[in-house]
């Protein structure tokens, strides 16, 4: 079998021992993608990583619930635990940045905020998680405690939209520098125009993919800055 055969095959065992909750079959991939020499960056985000973006979607499709949620986070972290001492230093620089991530005032739903957060940290970002119900003034605390590059709002109740509008107004006011990224259920791409928020994630993958962009475009700005 070639290379590349090996590749598609350890990743796609990867992604469905994750989907299918299999911790063992995790750990024996993972040691298996670095024993072909397999890249481990690519082993965590195209295997591990994309098998919890099904999980994702099969939960937005109402087939997983909260029990599978957690069986297939444990086989996800089994093979991380593996593959993530081996991220060369030029990865981890590359995707590195810092977010703070809560669900708003009045909204008490977490399940699609901690996929967020699961998938931000596989992803090698530094995660700091404020919870449910979370009032602006925790926010703002929580990023002059960390300096973090990123502010990740959550709502999942159209009664709880509003408080997200608000939200981004006081964090604008208190940081300037910061970028704020909102999601959930009732949040679409046309609200989060409306709101004023820089990013916009529709799902747990889509949501690593802006936070990098969104780090990606402050990076630039600062070398721009510091050209002048």
């Amino acid at each position: 079998m070639d290379s590349d055969m090996k590749r598609k095959e350890i990743l796609e065992g990867l992604s469905r021992a994750v989907v299918e909750y299999q911790e063992d079959r995790a750990v024996e991939l993972a040691q298996r993608a670095l024993d072909e020499g397999m890249d481990a960056f690519d082993a965590i985000m195209n295997g591990l990583a994309a098998g919890m973006k099904t999980v994702g979607e099969l939960y937005d499709r109402h087939e997983y619930f909260v029990p599978e949620i957690l069986m297939c986070a444990d086989a996800l972290y089994c093979g991380l635990d593996i593959l993530k001492p081996h991220i060369r230093k030029e990865q981890a620089d590359a995707s590195q940045g810092q977010v703070v991530i809560g669900t708003v005032q009045g909204d008490v739903h977490d399940i699609g905020k901690n996929l967020v957060k699961m998938m931000l940290e596989v992803a090698g970002f530094t995660v700091h998680d404020l919870g449910r119900d979370v009032p602006v003034s925790r926010f703002l605390e929580e990023l002059e405690r960390t300096g973090s590059d990123i502010v990740a709002l959550s709502s999942m109740m159209t009664t709880t939209m509003m408080r997200v509008k608000g939200a981004i107004s006081e964090i604008r006011e208190s940081n300037p520098a910061v970028s704020i990224m909102i999601g959930g259920a009732p949040v679409t791409r046309e609200v989060a125009d409306l709101f004023g928020s820089d990013g916009f994630a529709e799902s747990a993958g889509n949501a690593v993919q802006e936070a990098m962009r969104l780090m990606s475009q402050m990076r630039g700005d600062a070398a721009a800055l510091s050209a002048r």
